[in-house]
């Protein structure tokens, strides 16, 4: 009585065959036989040979995914258990065959009941072609990547000597595999496409891992690196343009407590964006002249400074020291609001600087009075400072 759970035929697998050529191999081994016996064939170079298309296969093979059956049928091939010739009329569709021919198997049996004295032996091609890939050597070729893979434990090792933990190694492997199935490519080292992805992946991710761990508070003394500096320098910018705008770069972000880890790269852009709109505001004077006793800075001055954040009062109280300096110097430059706006930025710097200049001129006065002349001698030098002018 034919059990409801074995509607079917079922499928009987030589154990000596699955363990000699594995048992996804011997399935398909099997079935390709038992087509052979139950359909027409055609007999070529002492083989016989079936007509199969996809849609066949995959009925013949229900259990198997359409990749699969093509990784199989790859494992067959390098193996040199069948042969396939593409050469049909029909579209989709191969001639298959199993790579034994039929007068060696006859010498074989013949040689086999010589032996046996009287008992007859019985080889089928599926047997007869199993037992010649120990006299054949398999040929190495791309195959398709099978759902269960795994890396090698080879390949973990060379994944350790890279120090890249086991752990991370293991989780990217059934993404691999989704992958490649979904593409459904053949190569010829899964181990080694699986060992190059690997690398790439712990890159990203130390690169992740490298930001989060970079980021940083702005601190007082902070100074942007030469390699920052050189790029705005080759862009055109003034270098003193840069050095002015740094003290009011870090006070902006240390009063805003931001953590970063790409202060070089913020300040690139800060300066880029300020020497822009500077460059595009500044109307510069054709013809160099005296400053006049009545001059005034145009308005687009007070605009830059007040993207830099400067105070419009202060900017304006300094304009009668700009002026009468200038007027002492008694020297011509086309644009005086470039100057104007060179100064500013020079006596804001100072201002930024005056509490902690002052708590120092403090302490020394009161230590020995040669070191407190010296301390206000120094600091007389620094606020009598005149290289902004020059």
């Amino acid at each position: 009585m034919q059990s409801s759970l074995v509607p079917e035929r079922p499928l009987v697998i030589s154990p000596t065959l699955a363990a000699t050529i594995g048992l996804e191999e011997a399935v398909m081994l099997h079935v390709l036989s038992e087509l052979m016996a139950h359909r027409p064939l055609r007999n070529k170079d002492r083989l016989s040979w079936i007509d199969l298309g996809q849609q066949e296969l995959c009925n013949a093979f229900p259990f198997w995914a359409l990749i699969d059956i093509k990784r199989v049928q790859k494992s067959l091939q390098d193996l040199g258990l069948i042969l396939i010739d593409p050469q049909s009329a029909r579209p989709d569709a191969s001639w298959y065959a199993i790579n034994q021919v039929r007068e060696a198997v006859a010498e074989r049996q013949h040689s086999h009941h010589g032996h046996s004295q009287g008992h007859s032996a019985v080889a089928s091609p599926v047997t007869s072609a199993a037992e010649s890939i120990f006299q054949t050597p398999p040929t190495q070729g791309a195959s398709y990547i099978s759902p269960s893979w795994q890396p090698g434990e080879d390949w973990i090792r060379q994944c350790r000597q890279q120090n890249i933990p086991e752990e991370f190694v293991r989780q990217l492997v059934p993404g691999f595999v989704m992958y490649w199935r979904e593409r459904r490519q053949a190569r010829f080292s899964w181990g080694n496409a699986f060992y190059k992805y690997v690398l790439r992946e712990w890159r990203q991710e130390q690169s992740r891992r490298g930001v989060n761990e970079l980021d940083t508070d702005m601190s007082a003394d902070w100074w942007p690196s030469v390699e920052a500096i050189t790029i705005l320098e080759n862009a055109g910018i003034s270098p003193t343009f840069i050095e002015d705008a740094i003290p009011e770069f870090v006070l902006y972000w240390r009063e805003r407590g931001a953590v970063n880890g790409a202060w070089n790269t913020r300040f690139i852009e800060h300066i880029r964006r300020q020497w822009s709109k500077y460059s595009a505001s500044i109307q510069h004077d054709t013809q160099p002249r005296r400053i006049s006793e009545d001059w005034q800075p145009s308005p687009e001055c007070f605009e830059i400074l007040k993207l830099a954040e400067i105070d419009e009062d202060f900017a304006r109280s300094k304009v009668g020291e700009f002026v009468l300096y200038w007027r002492d110097t008694n020297q011509v430059h086309a644009s005086w609001n470039t100057r104007f706006l060179q100064f500013i930025k020079f006596q804001w710097s100072r201002r930024l600087e005056e509490s902690q200049a002052v708590s120092l001129i403090d302490a020394n006065d009161q230590s020995f009075t040669g070191k407190s002349q010296q301390g206000l001698g120094a600091a007389f030098q620094r606020f009598t400072d005149r290289s902004w002018a020059e």
